[in-house]
């Protein structure tokens, strides 16, 4: 039922899920809904972890074998191609707060922030730095490919070639930032 909510909210937006929407969907009538979630806002927050583990499942697969800007560059593709691909799953990411450790949610966001680690093993960032480091990619690709998914770069210059300058920058700020 997760996959299909997740899926519903890809087609429709995240906005546009409802319980009733889903249910019809599935064939079902809304009540029969409440036996697997507990509402709207379950619904979302196991959507989000859902879409986190995708993500970190994407990225991690497009890192393997690679390091340094190599090893970047395929985590931001993989990372922009998840979130034009899967806009409302991905939606329900955004301002959700872990209720603890055992929360699957906290689990899926490890999961995502995984390979990213990875990445900057590469670079050999000072471990203080590393929250830093990944906030400054979440912000930078995250920034990149929600405006994209929003139809946002309406000027002329090539979305992709813009998006590979985007990593270029990236890649130029951790190897500067190498070793703290």
């Amino acid at each position: 039922m997760v996959a299909a909510g997740a899926a519903l909210a890809d087609e429709v937006g995240l906005a546009g899920l409802t319980m009733g929407l889903l249910a019809e969907r599935l064939g079902v009538r809304t009540p029969s809904l409440y036996k697997h979630v507990g509402g709207q806002e379950d619904l979302i927050r196991r959507i989000a972890a859902l879409a986190l583990s995708e993500v970190g499942d994407a990225i991690g697969s497009a890192v393997q074998g690679y390091a340094g800007r190599d090893a970047l560059a395929a985590a931001a593709r993989s990372f922009r191609t998840f979130v034009l691909e899967h806009p409302g799953r991905y939606g329900a990411t955004i301002g959700l707060e872990p209720s603890g450790p055992d929360d699957p949610l906290a689990t899926a966001s490890q999961r995502s922030l995984g390979p990213f680690r990875a990445v900057l093993r590469g670079y050999d960032i000072a471990d203080p730095d590393v929250d830093h480091a990944l906030r400054m990619l979440r912000s930078l690709f995250h920034g990149f490919a929600t405006l994209q998914a929003a139809n946002s770069f309406q000027w002329s210059a090539d979305i992709d070639e813009s998006f590979e300058w985007l990593i270029a920058f990236a890649d130029r700020g951790l190897r500067a930032t190498r070793g703290g």
